[in-house]
């Protein structure tokens, strides 16, 4: 039977990753309003256009949904990758976990203190994670 121990951890991002795209939602659409913007009568444009616009930690949620969308892909697809060569191990369960507890630590520095250095540590932490886990799954595809 397969291992899928490696999947609890990727589905918390995919649910923390939601979770900030409510969190922007909720602020940006009333910095908006209060900045006289009525959202739902534009016409083309993208949420980004309005960061430029809004007060930073508005903006600081947007940019931190973005980069959930771009690293953790390759997370996902190196998780789907050791479940499914049956590179499962202790090693590769922890180093899943920890990825995900510094996303979501960077997540939360970045929409309400967002200064670099900090936010820096903690990503380059998570790669080095990621960089782990393809390790391990190329380990287990060779």
């Amino acid at each position: 039977m397969l291992d899928t121990s490696l999947l609890t951890p990727a589905v918390i991002l995919v649910i923390w990753s939601i979770i900030i795209l409510f969190w922007m939602a909720a602020t940006r659409l009333p910095a908006a309003a209060k900045m006289g913007r009525d959202i739902a009568a534009s016409v083309g444009g993208r949420g980004e256009d309005i960061d430029p616009i809004v007060p930073p930690n508005v903006a600081w949620k947007s940019h931190n949904y973005k980069h959930l969308m771009e690293q953790p892909t390759l997370y996902y697809a190196v998780i789907a990758i050791l479940t499914l060569a049956e590179g499962v191990s202790t090693i590769s369960v922890s180093l899943a976990w920890a990825y995900v507890v510094l996303r979501i630590m960077h997540s939360l520095w970045q929409v309400q203190i967002n200064t670099i250095r900090v936010r820096f540590i903690l990503f380059l932490l998570s790669t080095f994670c990621l960089i782990g886990l393809a390790i391990l799954a190329l380990i287990a595809t060779i």
